[in-house]
């Protein structure tokens, strides 16, 4: 079973009440704040009476410092987003977190174990462009992705380095986010995003999991910025590198003889093939040095949106995923959590858990 530790929590409440570790000694008539600091690291177990009395000062609940749904002060998350104000999304984080902590609980549950080691690059942030586009290319044959690197990254990312991938509705302005925990690596894509948009989300905070000790990424990261910070950039370069490795764009041949309208044609048909947006391509190509800057200046990234269609035509992808939605419906099968508090954790209907689950669900299947 999951064990939740309540010092993050304290921690989390004390901060979210504006209050000092002193504050919160002095009105639990506590010596010296170095005990309350004890408790939050978890170097020191909270006695009964300390429990009910940070309950009193903290005004919260024992289900806000126990409920193993619930990720509060557990965790860093890196968000992908614009324009969204951070009230919101903080709200969202909590929303978000709660699904990655039911996922973490169910699995200790039924004995799935994390990864013995974490996948990490060898790179800091004074690494050079070149070596972040080298670190995707290698970790696109490390993961056999094909020649559609896009087509089975999920998979593999899940298979072979324990990281839980979300399709998500998330709130207007985010594209997406990772979540470090000591226990597992998740990344969150929103799914109503155009397919190459969100695989490249999805490459994109792959390079923040496999490089957080060395390059903690900001919390609220704004896409919207016309000058990213380095690690951002590094983190684009290695997302364009794996999804488009040199091997697999010297099939397309040249670029550099092309006129504007085979350009723009050219650059939304490989688009397409490749499951990425052609602005991306683009970007890979002038980087490979095989697209001039003549060409990628007069371009008009209008003619490329949307690879090319007035709008996307892209299929929206099921909620979470294969993998999380398996052990959901494992977990209902075992009579370990009901449908309504599945429902309601999940934030769907009823009816709308029953469609995601019953590929799932044995239950469920002979039901119908």
């Amino acid at each position: 079973m999951t064990t939740i530790s309540i010092g993050p929590r304290v921690q989390y409440w004390r901060e979210k009440r504006n209050l000092t570790q002193t504050d919160v000694a002095v009105r639990l008539g506590i010596k010296d704040r170095q005990t309350i600091s004890a408790i939050e690291t978890g170097e020191r177990q909270i006695k009964a009476d300390e429990l009910l009395g940070i309950l009193q000062v903290l005004g919260v609940t024992l289900d806000d410092l126990t409920n193993p749904f619930k990720l509060l002060g557990e965790g860093s998350f890196n968000w992908r987003q614009h324009g969204l104000p951070i009230d919101r999304l903080a709200r969202y984080e909590e929303t978000a977190g709660s699904w990655i902590a039911i996922y973490r609980h169910y699995a200790a549950t039924l004995g799935i174990k994390p990864p013995l080691r974490r996948p990490k690059l060898p790179l800091s942030s004074s690494a050079s462009y070149e070596q972040a586009m080298e670190a995707g290319e290698r970790v696109c044959s490390e993961l056999e992705l094909g020649p559609v690197p896009a087509d089975r990254l999920i998979t593999a990312m899940e298979e072979k380095y324990g990281i839980l991938v979300l399709m998500v509705d998330a709130e207007e302005g985010i594209s997406g986010a990772a979540c470090r925990l000591p226990e597992i690596d998740a990344i969150l894509v929103n799914r109503r995003e155009v397919i190459g948009r969100r695989n490249f989300d999805l490459a994109h905070e792959l390079f923040h999991i496999m490089t957080w000790e060395q390059m903690p990424p900001a919390r609220f990261e704004d896409t919207s910025k016309k000058t990213k910070d380095r690690v951002e950039r590094l983190a684009d370069n290695f997302a364009g590198a794996l999804l488009m490795p040199v091997n697999i764009l010297i099939r397309f041949g040249e670029w550099t003889h092309l006129g504007s309208a085979e350009l723009v044609r050219k650059l939304n048909e490989t688009a397409d093939e490749l499951r990425v947006t052609a602005k991306a391509l683009k970007w890979r190509l002038f980087a490979l040095k095989m697209l001039k800057e003549t060409f990628v200046s007069v371009l008009d990234d209008a003619l490329i949106r949307n690879n090319g269609r007035l709008k996307s035509e892209d299929e929206v992808p099921s909620l979470f995923s294969k993998k999380f939605n398996e052990l959901i419906a494992k977990v209902l099968d075992l009579g370990l959590l009901s449908r309504r508090r599945a429902a309601q954790e999940l934030s769907v209907e009823l009816h709308e858990l029953d469609q995601l689950l019953l590929p799932y669900s044995a239950a469920l299947a002979e039901s119908v």
